[in-house]
């Protein structure tokens, strides 16, 4: 099995880390690797959006072709996974803030997500979510996104306050927090599973 992460900004380091301890702990032999180009992600079996910017995420992979890979992986059955800024990029429709930078989105999923939902850098936390199909988790949260609504095809994995933090669409997962800067590979192995679904 071949994951790419896409290595434009963020935690892509963590994200490679994790992917290849779920793709041992689930006895999957395979490469995980990080691209900033085209080429790549065509040719492999699922796909992962780390956090970092937005704006700037969005810029490069629409700039560089990436984007339609990603789209084409998706419509292909194949996992996709967006946390953080990756969910805004995941995202049908986004808040004011998308609309005024201008954000192109992938339009993955069937949400309405909003930036920046839980405070700036300064408010980052980490609390326990139930997550559907994982259990008990402990998530960290960095200048999160959030999901306001979701569609009828979507499935809601974990809320928090009155947001939901965690949701699937078919075999694309969008994740408002960062599973790669825990110990914890469980979210990582539910989603290398999602083409199972």
């Amino acid at each position: 099995m071949r994951v790419a992460v896409v290595g434009v900004q963020g935690d892509v380091e963590e994200h490679v880390l994790m992917t290849k301890k779920a793709l041992k702990k689930l006895g999957i032999g395979g490469e995980v690797v990080a691209t900033r180009r085209a080429g790549i992600v065509s040719k492999s079996d699922a796909v992962i959006i780390p956090g970092g910017e937005s704006t700037t995420i969005s810029k490069l992979i629409f700039s560089d072709g990436i984007a339609d890979e990603i789209i084409e992986l998706a419509e292909s059955g194949k996992p996709v996974m967006g946390t953080c800024a990756g969910l805004i990029l995941l995202s049908k429709y986004g808040d004011e803030q998308v609309e005024r930078t201008g954000t192109m989105l992938l339009g993955l999923m069937d949400i309405w997500v909003k930036r920046n939902a839980f405070g700036r850098q300064r408010e980052s936390f980490q609390v326990k979510l139930d997550v559907k199909h994982v259990g008990s988790f402990d998530a960290v949260f960095i200048r999160a996104p959030a999901i306001k609504k979701v569609g009828e095809n979507v499935e809601v994995l974990a809320t928090l306050q009155d947001y939901v933090v965690a949701a699937k669409q078919n075999n694309v997962l969008g994740l408002a927090f960062h599973p790669e800067l825990t110990n914890d590979t469980r979210i990582h192995e539910y989603f290398l599973k999602l083409n199972e679904f």
